[in-house]
């Protein structure tokens, strides 16, 4: 397993579990899947307030109650901000949403928060009396965004205090926008066409540590692009470089993520034993730089 610093002081596992489909399973189901990620060198757990209704951190925490030792392997993380139908960085729900999550969790403390998404109404004076009343109480010990752009990260740092060490975006093979837009500067092609700002270069130069989320899937939920025949070039690649490296095609595809010297993090959501050991087997391969971009370009997308 491969490791990356955030904020130069968590070592965090380069692949992380996202626990989005943990809501419902047993106890016996929870423990496998749980035990099997920090066997095999995951230490990063991913959440949100909504995930499950609440139920994912709910069978999170009933893990740890059994088995209490655990929590000192392991950095957990959630998410606040949004409510049916909007979404809400207002200080009281911050607050509100923080104290729901650890009290699913059984836990006094997070290691990470996030805002879930941008929030038009915020007020950055009020996230940043919430997150500083988080910090002093021990509840939450490092902060970031998710599905952020450069210039709302700004402004909240207009009055946040604490660093934005984290941004969750969507990345993958055929959504890779923050890349595509880059090797296309100066053209008129739809590649060229830039969605964000430029977050992959502000992430790097501020040092904000990017987490990959839907890392195997593409378009918005729209299905998985491994083995699909939608992307029959792009899997005929993958499987020559699973086969290469022995491992899985999926394990290919995490480890075009990981080639890039932005240091992503990978959050997979599978809820698969065998899977989460079959990735985290790929988690070490190293592609050169020839096999990254036969890759880019065997899912379709073009160098100018």
């Amino acid at each position: 397993m491969r490791y990356v610093n955030i904020n130069g002081t968590l070592k965090a596992s380069q692949l992380a579990l996202g626990c989005m489909r943990i809501g419902g399973k047993s106890e016996k189901e929870i423990d496998e899947i749980i035990f099997t990620a920090l066997e095999n060198g995951i230490n990063y757990f991913d959440h949100a307030d909504i995930y499950g209704g609440g139920s994912s951190e709910r069978v999170f925490g009933k893990f740890l109650k059994r088995h209490p030792d655990m929590r000192d392997k392991m950095y957990i993380q959630t998410k606040c901000g949004i409510r049916p139908g909007m979404y809400d960085f207002s200080k009281e729900h911050i607050i509100k949403s923080v104290e729901g999550s650890l009290q699913r969790l059984g836990l006094d403390g997070v290691d990470t928060l996030l805002l879930h998404r941008p929030d038009t109404l915020m007020e950055p004076s009020e996230v940043a009396e919430s997150f500083d009343m988080l910090k002093s109480s021990g509840k939450v010990k490092y902060f970031g965004v998710s599905n952020h752009n450069l210039w709302q990260i700004e402004l909240l740092k207009t009055r946040v205090n604490v660093p934005l060490v984290i941004n969750q975006l969507q990345f993958s093979i055929p959504e890779a926008g923050m890349v595509t837009s880059g090797m296309n500067v100066n053209m008129k092609n739809p590649e060229s066409v830039m969605h964000d700002g430029g977050i992959l270069e502000y992430s790097r130069i501020k040092n904000m540590t990017i987490q990959a989320w839907s890392p195997f899937q593409y378009g918005f939920f729209e299905g998985v692009f491994v083995g699909s025949d939608k992307f029959p070039t792009l899997n005929k690649k993958l499987d020559e470089l699973a086969e290469k490296y022995n491992v899985t095609p999926s394990a290919v595809a995490m480890a075009w993520i990981m080639r890039h010297p932005a240091g992503i993090q990978v959050i997979a959501g599978t809820t698969n034993p065998t899977r989460i050991k079959e990735l985290c087997h790929g988690a070490d391969v190293v592609l050169t730089r020839d096999e990254w971009y036969d890759i880019y370009r065997a899912a379709g997308h073009t160098l100018p």
